[in-house]
């Protein structure tokens, strides 16, 4: 979700890129860049770089970044809220290239989400309506999902500006699309959110609604990012801020599996016999090693900033997974645009 705050000075062009694993001097000086550290007993934070903060690329601003996903040539997708699509190089996280997004109209997006289909289509979200899209790698829009009335913006529907779709993952075999709302509908409790999914059906295999589900989230707090893990199950950021404390950020591990279908359900606070989406706490990212990160406002850790994208690279010994995470700058001198690498053991 795009916070309303001053915008930053921008740097006159790109700063040096540092490898994620070099997290920074003094990280790189105490071998973090070697050693994991311990956020919790299931996930390691291995290294940070705030190498892309308050930079630009191509004439366009590097950051407001909102969400990450690996392209099918492995390099690193990064979608911008203001309607931008970088592609990173997947070792040095530089930016490689840029491409701006519009509407069907020629506006900006809102956009907040974003996967990268089979055959290369951009699927990205905006919150305004909200809609998901299908883009070219050119930016081209080649098509629109349907959305439940029940999940647009009020007063078309119960859900709250900028509290929309902030998740999207697709499942392994590319069926299964997720997109998470932020927010509560109306007439929902404030701690249970909407997950609609959409099937792949017919010859032409678009995506066609699917069932949908309640999911709790933790006091204050909002989902950010959904991405897929590879098993049938969900990686979910849980995000929140309080002014003068900073950022609370939790990595839980979700599975829909017996979870109710509220897509006929209106209301669901007080509802008897709804099973909700079952959530396990990986890690509260205030409790990882801060590897000498500095904040420029007040944070629980230093490290902690506002992140909002999320992504599995790749497999780590043991068959954790890797993941990098960003953060959204919003453009503000305060917050800073950080890439995060980390790698998680999941429960069976």
């Amino acid at each position: 979700m795009r916070m309303r705050t001053v915008l930053a000075t921008l740097t006159a062009g790109l700063a040096t890129i540092t490898c994620l694993t070099a997290a920074g001097p003094t990280a790189q000086a105490q071998g973090h860049d070697v050693v994991p550290h311990a956020c919790s007993p299931l996930v390691n934070i291995d290294g940070f770089s705030d190498a892309l903060d308050k930079t630009v690329f191509d004439g366009t601003y590097v950051g407001n970044l909102s969400a990450l996903a690996v392209d099918t040539d492995g390099r690193i997708a990064a979608l911008s809220d203001r309607s931008s699509l970088f592609t990173l190089d997947a070792a040095t996280k530089t930016p490689a290239s840029v491409v701006q997004l519009a509407d069907e109209s020629g506006a900006a997006l809102d956009s907040e989400a974003l996967v990268i289909d089979r055959d290369g289509t951009r699927l990205i979200t905006s919150e305004t309506e909200p809609s998901i899209r299908r883009y070219t790698r050119d930016g081209v829009i080649t098509g629109r999902l349907p959305v439940p009335a029940a999940l647009q913006v009020a007063p078309a529907g119960r859900a709250t500006k900028n509290l929309t779709f902030e998740g999207l993952a697709l499942q392994p075999g590319g069926r299964t699309l997720v997109a998470s709302m932020e927010g509560a509908l109306s007439g929902d409790s404030n701690d249970l959110v909407r997950l609609q999914t959409w099937q792949r059906q017919g010859l032409k295999q678009e995506f066609q609604l699917s069932r949908q589900y309640g999911y709790r989230v933790d006091t204050g707090l909002g989902i950010s990012e959904i991405t897929a893990t590879g098993d049938g199950r969900l990686l979910v950021l849980e995000r929140g801020y309080t002014s003068g404390v900073g950022n609370t950020v939790r990595l839980y591990l979700a599975d829909l599996r017996g979870a109710t279908d509220t897509s006929g359900t209106d209301s669901l606070s007080g509802q008897d016999g709804i099973r909700l989406v079952g959530k396990t706490l990986l890690a509260d990212i205030a409790d990882c090693p801060s590897l000498g990160a500095t904040a420029k406002q007040p944070q629980p850790n230093p490290l902690l900033d506002n992140i909002e994208g999320l992504a599995v690279t790749g497999h780590a010994p043991g068959g954790r997974l890797r993941l990098l995470l960003v953060s959204d700058d919003n453009q503000n001198a305060a917050q800073i645009t950080r890439l995060y690498s980390l790698t998680a053991r999941l429960p069976r």
